[in-house]
């Protein structure tokens, strides 16, 4: 079984480009759909979500090449409307083809979603908004058999601002004849990549970034090439290595006030934080201190997918912490891993109290999701003595090679059998 090999405690230093956002990629590769032609997009990660994507757009009957980070996506001819369940448990994030499926051809057939274990994560808000449009979805043995030929332009009202139900509203309407005004949106700057990338097709949206947006669907769109902006929850788990195991470093290709809710957090935490237009740095002593209670919350807020990497970067400070999770119910999965490295916390519901321990230690441990084993590799990189992390197949989900990325700025971090 592969493993991170890490040697903590160095200071991390240098310069890093930060890879191309995994949760702007997902949407705008099922956005290729919508347009008969060759769409390329840029700054594409290398990620195993991706690859699932890519795998979905082939079994739809899209020819799909890639080149570096550069991936191009033809529908000219679609060969039909059915996601295999393998396909749509391999990621959460599949779901989204729902919608773009539903405007292109008009039906669409797939199970529901796989991804992490955090929790209760239904689609119902998906599904509703794309039955206020006229969808006709019926559910048979697990099956989704959806049916969109008289769909049209609606009202949606979101009650919680989900990104994966705005995201397949957004795809689904702009095949829908008419006005269609979503209100409760999500406000995630990947829904504004998103917007980006249609309005690049051609699409008539307007209002990603606040809390309604417009679409008037139902014209031809084109095919297009676009570039994915960097990955907001790659840099923040960069700069919480860094923090923790002290250093200077910088990032670019990201956009600072896409992190501002962490950023403010990290200065509270002891760092020094500069910023200017694509460039964030950092500087830190390592061995943070406590700060005011971090709460997730939707954007712009404190982002739940940066909730575990901040907490490993506590755990070997000094001082009390209290986390509440506000997104997810069982976001916690990092913390009895973190305890096997020396760390103080304490859970109860949604809340967890970290006490700084002045320094965590090595440790086997193993990855349970995404983040939580991603925060394992920085709380790897500070700690005294080495840590063995496994479960890299969830690090590889939205990580464009994590070691290398850390490597560059001075890690101790191998990949190992």
């Amino acid at each position: 079984m592969s493993c991170y090999h890490i040697r903590g405690g160095r200071p991390l230093e240098g310069r890093l480009t930060v890879q191309g956002a995994k949760n702007s990629a997902l949407p705008i590769l099922a956005a290729t759909l919508l347009a008969p032609g060759e769409s390329v997009i840029e700054n594409c990660p290398h990620l195993s979500d991706v690859d699932a994507a890519l795998a979905i757009l082939k079994g739809l009957g899209c020819r799909v090449w890639r080149q570096g980070d550069t991936v191009g996506v033809d529908a000219s001819v679609l060969a039909g409307a059915e996601i295999s369940r393998e396909l749509m448990e391999e990621m959460r994030s599949s779901v989204v083809f729902l919608g773009a499926m539903l405007a292109r051809m008009g039906r669409a057939a797939l199970t529901y979603p796989g991804g992490c274990e955090l929790g209760p994560r239904p689609i119902d808000l998906h599904l509703a908004a794309l039955r206020t449009l006229g969808a006709d979805i019926r559910e048979e043995n697990g099956l989704l058999r959806c049916t969109g030929r008289h769909m049209a332009g609606g009202e949606i009202s979101l009650t919680i601002p989900s990104v994966g139900a705005t995201e397949n509203a957004m795809l689904a309407a702009c095949g829908c004849p008419g006005v269609t005004r979503i209100s409760g949106a999500a406000r995630e700057p990947e829904i504004e990549d998103l917007q980006g990338f249609l309005q690049a097709m051609g699409a008539d949206i307007q209002g990603a970034g606040t809390s309604t947006v417009i679409i008037r669907g139902g014209a031809p769109l084109r095919p297009a090439r676009y570039r994915v902006m960097g990955d907001r929850i790659a840099a923040a788990t960069y700069l919480c290595a860094a923090a923790a195991a002290g250093g200077q470093v910088a990032l670019t290709g990201v956009d600072p006030e896409h992190l501002r809710a962490v950023l403010t957090a990290l200065e509270q935490a002891g760092c020094s934080v500069q910023t200017g237009p694509g460039e964030i740095a950092l500087t830190s002593g390592g061995c943070l201190c406590a700060v005011p209670p971090v709460v997730t919350e939707p954007y712009p807020g404190f982002p739940t997918d940066a909730q575990a990497i901040f907490m490993a970067a506590l755990a070997g400070g000094r001082g009390v912490t209290l986390f509440r999770e506000n997104i997810f119910e069982s976001r916690y999965g990092h913390v009895a891993q973190l305890r096997a490295m020396g760390a103080d916390i304490q859970v109860e519901g949604r809340e967890a109290i970290v006490t700084g321990a002045g320094g965590l230690h090595g440790a086997d441990v193993r990855g349970g999701d995404l983040r939580g084993a991603a925060a394992l590799v920085v709380a790897g990189v500070a700690a005294r003595g080495e840590t063995r992390v496994t479960g890299l197949a969830h690090i590889r989900r939205g990580y464009d090679g994590l070691d290398v990325g850390l490597r560059a700025l001075g890690a101790d971090i191998t990949e190992t059998d």
